[in-house]
């Protein structure tokens, strides 16, 4: 058995620098790597291209790097609840790619498998496929889209083994698992580390050989981006 296991969020994080391309599991606040964007923050890289689903809020999430002009391109598949993204996107301090979601996560994939791209309908004929190559299918067009290139991607998991092996809880299976090996290095927090055999390998989501490496998080805030609730009579 390979120990992924390292010490803290600052060991996870070794080898980021100036000008990398880092992925980021979570959808809006859901399952979202609380412990490593926080460091990220502290160690004040630049220049840094985001793959993740949007940029999390304000004051929370992704949001802290995009306050601090830490990220140079935002890839997304859309804005969100977050007023200074679309306030640097609209004047051109931040370089954005918006795909469609299903492609977002599907280039995650594309990685993931080792494929180096796939076809899809999605976007075809619209200015999302300006650019790319188009090929006819059994009277249908796809758009050629290629796999995610990244060094690093930060992945919240609920449980974890020493080996790397993932349980996802709720909503947080959601962007997560698709980054899982997407990138050189896959870095993995979770809220319960466990000894390596106490999962249920029937209730693993991710084996551990898509981790590199992995460590337990702490201080989660698990925030709600909208908190909907019913008036009271």
């Amino acid at each position: 058995m390979i120990r992924k296991v390292v010490n803290n969020v600052t060991e996870a994080c070794k080898g980021i620098e100036n000008g990398m391309t880092l992925m980021f599991g979570g959808f809006g606040l859901s399952g979202i790597p609380e412990n490593a964007i926080a460091h990220l923050v502290k160690l004040n890289n630049t220049k840094l291209t985001c793959i993740s689903n949007n940029a999390g809020v304000d004051d929370f999430g992704l949001g802290l790097l995009l306050q601090k002009k830490q990220i140079k391109k935002m890839i997304s598949s859309y804005v969100g609840e977050n007023a200074e993204f679309e306030r640097q996107m609209l004047s051109g301090e931040l370089d954005v790619e918006l795909i469609p979601q299903g492609t977002l996560a599907q280039r995650c994939q594309a990685a993931q498998g080792g494929f180096p791209a796939f076809y899809t309908p999605a976007g075809y004929g619209t200015e999302v496929a300006e650019g790319k190559e188009t090929r006819e299918f059994n009277g249908k067009w796809y758009v050629l889209e290629k796999a995610f290139e990244a060094d690093f991607a930060f992945i919240k998991a609920w449980k974890g083994d020493e080996a790397g092996n993932l349980i996802f809880k709720g909503t947080a299976r959601n962007f997560n698992p698709n980054m899982c090996g997407a990138a050189k290095i896959t870095v993995v927090e979770v809220e319960e580390l466990l000894p390596a055999g106490a999962l249920d390998p029937n209730q693993v989501h991710i084996p551990g050989i898509f981790v590199q490496r992995i460590f337990q998080g702490k201080n989660y805030e698990k925030r709600i981006e909208q908190l909907t609730v019913r008036k009271r009579n």
